[in-house]
């Protein structure tokens, strides 16, 4: 019995290898049948279901596998799943747990560094992936992982040569050239550009294409080239964007649907509001929200917990809606009829999982929280709310150049200049909005002017926050907490000036953009 046992063992997990769900789960499915305690049974199962998208019947499994033998192994996958349906605190109680015996196979100790780092926390992700690079390192994951957590750590050279380690293993790994780019600002005696020239034209696959485009487009910007930087930049995104079933519509909805909806969240119940006063630093991407961030979690009493989901899943959760995505017309009409107390108690526990001291106040940066602004203003009444704002020109022309996740739809408008030019003139819409109906309560700040008078604004910024002044701020590039944004490299350097006014340089290309801004009564001067 034993052998026969072994076997299906065996069969089933070179099944899993090769990507054969069914039969895994057949092979899985006789064990459990012969013993429905057979831990490996519900585990290859549950791995089995979870692969095929069917995430709570992998729960499910992987939960009594867990039950019956909570070794390491089952215990990381289970984590992994808890993050996926968004129960944090689940899956880091369910880490602790396997940490106590950690499992033994590479997979798995790279599949826990994956849930930390879900979760933010990167110092304890680092062992993991270190552990599981010694055990494979052969493995171009398990190196890429790697090299991200030691940049996101500011660990810039480490991640350098982590990164340079595995594209000798994997020449045209896209991800890789991408991340490793973006490390720090090339020089004409030091760069990549010739080597991401020809990986660049070998690309086939349209994702390896597109972040190659983008590395190389960002190589040749450092070195002094910003109009071969642009073209490539053009040429990549395009081919990106012919590929996406985007039209502009589908986020029209979304903001039609947030004005609409204001006057029932207004007035709204919110019982029992908590005292918290988090703080949200909201606005366009990479209009200066990182760098906002690392100032103000530089003060002694306050800490970041990064850019957190947590208020978007909050509002979904109380909405009860069943459609696809998180943010949509129905979905924000259905939770402005709801109690707004709980929508601030459900995002403070959601919340609580990605955050170190509680004795500190946290900020949380996820910029597309401008669009929850009414919901976060009457849900959490003692929350601060900065929003950032920079020159719209600059701003299209950032969101551009910048490649956010590519699988998110949320993205979509960042691969055509116009795109984000309509898209930015509903944001100014809806801020205006704030500004009219919640006057006081967010602080507009300017990018430039932060730029140009960085002690002043600070005070500003501080003040609004209800914090006492802190030196430390002034000192955010010191701040060795961990970054997780594109922005990693440039807000461990002090203040500087490079990307004021960058839109000039290309003020032909986007001519389109001026017009159109022009058009809305967009001011671009």
């Amino acid at each position: 019995m034993s052998i026969t046992r072994s076997r299906r063992i065996d069969a089933a997990r070179t099944a899993l290898v090769q990507g054969d769900l069914q039969a895994t789960h057949n092979f899985a499915a006789t064990l459990v049948a012969d013993n429905p305690r057979d831990a490996e049974g519900h585990f290859l199962l549950g791995v089995a279901a979870s692969s095929a998208g069917q995430i709570h019947a992998g729960i499910q499994h992987l939960g009594q596998a867990v039950a019956i033998d909570p070794q390491g192994e089952y215990r990381a996958q289970l984590a992994k799943l808890f993050c996926l349906v968004r129960r944090d605190g689940d899956a880091a109680d369910t880490l602790r747990a396997a940490e106590q015996a950690p499992p033994a196979d590479a997979l798995s100790r790279d599949t826990m560094g994956c849930v930390y780092a879900r979760l933010g926390n990167h110092a304890a992700a680092l062992a993991h992936f270190e552990e599981a690079v010694r055990l494979q390192p052969g493995n171009t994951e398990y190196r890429y992982n790697l090299g991200v957590t030691l940049n996101f750590l500011g660990r810039v050279d480490a991640s350098e040569a982590a990164l340079e380690a595995l594209i000798a293993l994997a020449p045209d790994h896209a991800r890789a050239h991408h991340l490793l780019a973006s490390l720090r600002k090339q020089s004409a005696d030091a760069n990549h550009v010739a080597r991401l020239g020809q990986a660049y034209s070998r690309a086939r696959d349209g994702r390896d294409r597109l972040l190659l485009g983008y590395a190389l487009a960002k190589e040749l910007e450092d070195v002094g080239e910003p109009d071969h930087a642009l073209y490539t930049l053009c040429k990549a995104n395009g081919e990106h964007r012919r590929t996406l079933p985007y039209s502009f519509g589908r986020d029209a909805a979304a903001f039609d649907a947030i004005e609409a909806s204001w006057p029932a969240v207004h007035s709204a119940p919110a019982t029992a509001p908590s005292a918290e006063a988090p703080v949200f630093v909201i606005g366009m991407p990479r209009t200066g929200t990182t760098l906002v961030d690392r100032i103000i979690s530089s003060h002694p009493g306050v800490e970041s917990a990064g850019e957190l989901q947590a208020m978007p899943l909050a509002v979904k959760k109380a909405s009860a809606t069943r459609t696809p995505t998180v943010l949509d017309a129905e979905t924000i009409a259905a939770a402005a009829r709801t109690n707004m107390g709980d929508i601030g108690r459900d995002y403070l526990q959601r919340a609580s999982h990605h955050r170190r001291n509680p004795g500190l106040r946290f900020t949380d940066k996820f910029p597309g929280n401008f669009q929850y602004a009414g919901f976060i203003a009457k849900a959490l009444p003692e929350a601060k709310i900065v929003c950032l704002r920079r020159h719209p020109m600059d701003t299209v022309l950032a969101n551009f150049r910048n490649l956010f996740a590519v699988s998110s739809r949320y993205y979509d408008y960042s691969y055509d200049l116009l795109d984000i030019a309509a898209y930015y003139v509903r944001f100014d819409r809806l801020m205006a909005l704030w500004a009219r109906e919640m006057p006081g309560r967010v602080l507009e700040l300017r990018y430039e002017d932060l730029i140009a008078d960085q002690e002043g604004q600070t005070r500003r910024l501080l003040d609004h926050c209800g914090l006492e002044w802190s030196d430390d701020c002034l000192s955010f590039h010191q701040n060795a907490a961990p970054v997780s944004t594109p922005s990693a490299a440039q807000v461990r350097r002090p203040i500087y000036s490079d990307s004021v006014a960058r839109w000039k340089r290309h003020a032909e290309v986007l001519e389109p953009v001026r017009r159109f801004f022009d058009q809305h009564g967009i001011d671009t001067q």
